[in-house]
């Protein structure tokens, strides 16, 4: 049963012009188009706005109004746009290992994807935000899978899987899944922890991450970094509120939302106060 969801609004905003059949390169393609177009950016929890994972909320924010989102958004919208297509879609969710050992206990805080077409199973994750996969990762272990940008793998781990990309010739975890499907409901009450939690970084840093040919963007607090593959990362410190906004509109693609609270935000974040 078709959920509202309007695709030819979604494949125009990401700026896909191919066919519409469920077909592997399509699904690659679209997850590309993804992470290039909608930038990964967390302002509604720094601002305290609601995190809405609705497919009315998600269209709203990241199609119509030209927004992006952290990863339960990235993935649902992307998931209602797969199933609308007839892609055969799993939601399951990931503990976080970004620079933590691979022993660590971390909450199941973030969404992927796996997705079930000619007749493989693909890990599909366009939410992770700096180093999100922008390739479909086959549900095999041990290989090296090239993608548009990084090399990634899947190595199996306890009853899951980690993965892994290749960043500056060294192999790092991004996060360890396993397969047990997840709804709505557990990821709302996951997105809710991430904007309420007082230790949450969600509402402590500002985070703005999107892939370009050949490198990214990554926004931390008001440091910005240019990483352009097989080359040095460039960096630099934005000092002034003004500016961080026209990076975060010009470099991210963020059609920044209308709240009395952003500028005063973005001036706290430039001289290193806490942002709440």
């Amino acid at each position: 049963m078709s959920s509202g969801f309007n695709l030819a609004a979604y494949l125009e905003r990401i700026g896909y012009e191919g066919n519409t059949r469920p077909t592997l390169q399509a699904l690659k393609s679209i997850v590309l188009q993804h992470a290039l177009v909608i930038p990964f950016e967390n302002l509604n929890p720094l601002l305290r706005l609601p995190v809405k994972l609705d497919v009315e909320s998600l269209a709203a924010k990241m199609v119509e109004q030209k927004r992006g989102g952290y990863c339960f958004e990235q993935n649902l919208l992307l998931k209602y746009a797969l199933d609308e297509m007839g892609f055969a879609t799993t939601g399951m969710s990931a503990r976080a290992l970004w620079q933590v050992p691979v022993q660590a206990i971390t909450p199941r805080d973030h969404m992927v994807l796996l997705v079930e077409v000619e007749e493989e199973a693909y890990l599909v994750d366009v939410g992770f935000g700096g180093p999100t996969p922008t390739g479909v990762l086959r549900l095999a272990a041990h290989i090296i899978q090239n993608t548009p940008h990084e090399p990634f793998r899947l190595s199996t781990f306890a009853d899951g899987y980690l993965v892994q990309a290749q960043i500056r010739d060294e192999w790092t975890t991004l996060y360890r899944f396993d397969m047990a499907e997840q709804f709505l409901p557990d990821y709302e009450i996951a997105s809710w922890y991430l904007c309420h939690f007082p230790g949450s970084i969600f509402i402590q840093q500002l985070f703005a991450a999107r892939a370009i040919e050949g490198g990214r963007f990554a926004l931390r607090n008001n440091e910005l970094a240019k990483h352009t593959l097989g080359e040095e990362t460039v960096r630099r410190t934005i000092t002034m509120a003004e500016e961080l906004r026209s990076v975060l509109e010009e470099t991210f693609l963020i059609s920044l939302p209308d709240s009395p609270e952003l500028m005063p935000l973005l001036d706290k974040i430039c001289r290193q106060e806490p942002p709440g």
